[in-house]
């Protein structure tokens, strides 16, 4: 399948150089084009994710919509949803056609819409399948391919199950896998609890690392700050940020310098606020389905200037009107005249 797909892909697209030291988490509803341009203004190291996006979306839906991003996102890397290998394999293929520089399969979602569609955390209960999804994907592109899994689910989360369903991916030739270390209540919880309830248990992924020294092991879960990060990549390969990289982004302008030890980033809020001006104004001007708003974009920056004087004003402006018809950059703009860089 592999040679048959090649001549298919645009050779004028190269694959970025992925170095998953450090990224920020899939987030369904949050890490949007738009949010990852922003995340991206913020540190030129890390590695960013999609929101999940199922194989059905992919071969059903409005691909510009859903898979669209702007080239100053990469390294950037979609997650799948899905269980049916063939459609893993060819939805990968799509991916790698439009110049995705990884591909991540979801083994940890745990809604019910997830569940329903027999992909996402549920998978864990069945890990011969997983591998065989990997294998498929695999096999159809050059691209990596990886898997983002849970601890555990319900009461299949002992240490021994966790064992073999990584045994499972290293058997695939499976290279890197992102652990949530907590595992995933598929019934009684929402997907919200299940960010919260469920201990985190970061030994246990850090033993996988050990037991699977040759596989990278990338840490996943209730990590907050930077300090954090570090701490656990003396135990394993990465640290992936997700809700504390949304909520206080600014947290990111130090990821070049302290993870990756390169240039620092020395601009400040306001620069990089500015920035944001010209790309808000021309993604209105682009639009022409009349649906476009501000606030679109401004809602991924709510929190930029978190614990700064004159921030509470800057959120109510954002907040108000840049959901309003013929907003454009000239919100922001006001928002940040109460605000010191």
């Amino acid at each position: 399948m592999k040679n048959l797909v090649k001549s298919y892909i645009n050779s004028d697209i190269a694959p970025h150089t992925v170095n998953r030291r450090f990224s920020v988490a899939p987030m369904i509803d949050w890490t949007d084009k738009h949010c990852r341009y922003f995340h991206r203004l913020l540190t030129s190291q890390a590695l960013l994710y999609t929101e999940m996006v199922t194989t059905g979306a992919v071969e059903h839906g409005d691909r510009d919509k859903i898979l669209g991003y702007n080239q100053p996102e990469h390294p950037i890397a979609l997650q799948l949803g899905g269980s049916d290998p063939k459609a893993l394999a060819a939805a990968s293929v799509i991916a790698e056609q439009l110049g995705y520089d990884e591909i991540n399969l979801n083994v940890g979602c745990p809604s019910d819409r997830v569940q329903s569609g027999s992909f996402g955390a549920c998978l864990m209960a069945e890990p011969q399948l997983v591998a065989e999804c990997v294998q498929a994907m695999e096999a159809a592109v050059s691209v990596p391919i990886t898997v983002k899994c849970r601890i555990g689910i319900d009461d299949q989360d002992s240490e021994a199950d966790l064992t073999n369903f990584v045994q499972h991916m290293v058997d695939a030739q499976l290279q890197s896998i992102t652990i949530h270390a907590r595992k995933a209540w598929l019934n009684g919880l929402s997907p919200k609890q299940n960010r919260d309830v469920p201990p985190l248990d970061y030994d246990r992924v850090y033993r996988i690392k050990q037991k699977f020294p040759a596989l990278e092991v990338i840490i996943n879960g209730g990590i907050k700050t930077l300090d954090q990060a570090l701490t656990h990549l003396q135990h394993v390969d990465g640290a992936m940020l997700g809700r504390a990289a949304y909520q206080t982004p600014w947290i990111l302008s130090a990821v070049d310098e302290i993870i990756f030890d390169a240039p620092k980033n020395t601009e400040n809020r306001h620069d990089i606020a500015h920035k944001m001006l010209d790309y808000i104004d021309n993604y209105l001007t682009a639009d022409i389905t009349g649906r476009a708003r501000a606030h679109h974009i401004t809602r991924h920056m709510i929190f930029l200037f978190q614990g700064i004087e004159g921030a509470r004003k800057y959120r109510q402006i954002l907040s108000v009107e840049a959901n309003k018809l013929g907003a454009g950059s000239e919100v922001l703009a006001k928002a940040l005249t109460y605000v010191n860089p």
